[in-house]
C-alpha cells in the first residue's frame, strides 16, 4: 500500500531553520548500560544475563572508530536502566532535521525518548511527536529510499500500521506499508535497508530478506527495484544480521555475512565492512541500529571516497 501526501509549500520555511549537516552525520550511544536482561524480540530468548558488557564495548568501539573514518559522530550519554539505549537509531527517524520520535510499544525502552528529545532539542531538530498509543520505533520500522523522497514502513510486530501515515505527514512524502510475517524479523531494519547507487548515478538498490515479508510486500519491493538492483539475502545471511547494514554511498557496513553476499555486493561496485558484533545481535540488532542518521540522505550518501580498514 502506497500512502500519499501533497506538499505545502510552508514546509521548505519550517526545514530552513533545524539543524544542516554539510558531511554523513551520526549519534551513538556507548553501551555502557547495556545487557540482555530481559526478553522483547526472539533474538533476546536464550541470551538473557548471557551477553559481555566488556566485549559489547569493545565491539561498538570498533564500529564507532571505523565509522569516524568517513563521518561525523556525535554522542548521547547513556542512562542507568535504559540497557538498550545503545540500539539508538530505535529512538527516532530523522530528516531535514526534523524528528520523529519513536513510541516504544515494550515498557522497558519507553524511558530511552526523555532522553533522546532532550538532546535533540537542544540541537535545534524540530519535533515531530507520535502519539503514546501509536507504537513506532523509529529507524527500526522506517527507511527512507536512498534519495530520501520516499518511506518504507514495516507493520506487524511491533509497530502499527497507523503510524505510517503519520510519519508520512511529517515530511509530505509517499510512504510505502510492508508487512512482516516472521517474527523474528521484528524490525524492517532487521531484513531491509535501501542503498545508494554506488556509482553516484540515480537508481538505488535494496539489500532484503524476502522470506520476512508476505507477497503483497514482496511484490511491492520488486516493483521499485529492477531484478539488478536487487540483493535477496539467504536465510544464513538474514539471521546474521547482514540486512541490519548502515550505507554510506559505496560504503556498507555490517556484521560478518558470506563471502557470496559479500561478492555480490563488491561486484555491484560497494566496498563492503564487516564488524564483529554479535554481543549485538544477542539483543536482536546490528551496525544500522548503532548509529542514528542526523543527516540528510543526498549528504549521507556523498562522495565518500574508498574506505581504508587495516
Amino acid at each position: 500500500m502506497v500512502i500519499s501526501t501533497a506538499v505545502s509549500p510552508d514546509v521548505s520555511k519550517v526545514f530552513a531553520s533545524t539543524p544542516q549537516f554539510t558531511r554523513p552525520t551520526f549519534l551513538m550511544c556507548p553501551p555502557e548500560w547495556y545487557g540482555v536482561d530481559y526478553v522483547l524480540n526472539p533474538w533476546m530468548a536464550g541470551n538473557v544475563h548471557r551477553s559481555s558488557r566488556d566485549l559489547a564495548f569493545a565491539q561498538w568501539k570498533s564500529m564507532h572508530n571505523v565509522l569516524r573514518s568517513v563521518a561525523d559522530v556525535r554522542l548521547l550519554r547513556p542512562e542507568p536502566g535504559c540497557p538498550d539505549m545503545v540500539f539508538l537509531a530505535h529512538g527516532a527517524l530523522i530528516h531535514h532535521g526534523v524528528a520523529a520520535i519513536s513510541s516504544f510499544n515494550p515498557q522497558q525502552r519507553r524511558a530511552e525518548t526523555a532522553h533522546l528529545r532532550r538532546w535533540l532539542i537542544s540541537e535545534g531538530f524540530l519535533l515531530w511527536e507520535t502519539p503514546r498509543e501509536t507504537p513506532f520505533e523509529g529507524e527500526g520500522d522506517v527507511a527512507f529510499n536512498e534519495e530520501g523522497t520516499a518511506l518504507w514502513a514495516a507493520h506487524g510486530v511491533r509497530t502499527c500500521r497507523a503510524a505510517h501515515r503519520h510519519l508520512a505527514d511529517a515530511w509530505q512524502v509517499p510512504i510505502t506499508s510492508l508487512h512482516l510475517s516472521d517474527p523474528r524479523f521484528y524490525h524492517l531494519d532487521t531484513c531491509f535497508t535501501p542503498l545508494a547507487n554506488p556509482t553516484g548515478a540515480g537508481g538505488g538498490y535494496i539489500l532484503y530478506y524476502p522470506g520476512a515479508f508476505d507477497a503483497a510486500s514482496i511484490a511491492a519491493i520488486e516493483s521499485a527495484y529492477p531484478a539488478d538492483h536487487r540483493f535477496a539475502v539467504s536465510e544464513l545471511d538474514a539471521t546474521h544480521m547482514a540486512c541490519c547494514a548502515l550505507n554510506l554511498g559505496r560504503t556498507i557496513f555490517t556484521g560478518e555475512i558470506t563471502r557470496e553476499l559479500a561478492t555480490r555486493l563488491f561486484d555491484a561496485g560497494f566496498d563492503v565492512v564487516q564488524l564483529e558484533l554479535s554481543e549485538f545481535i544477542k539483543g536482536g540488532g546490528g551496525a544500522k541500529s548503532l548509529a542514528l542518521r542526523l543527516s540528510d540522505m543526498p549528504i549521507t550518501h556523498g562522495r565518500l571516497g574508498q574506505l581504508a580498514v587495516s
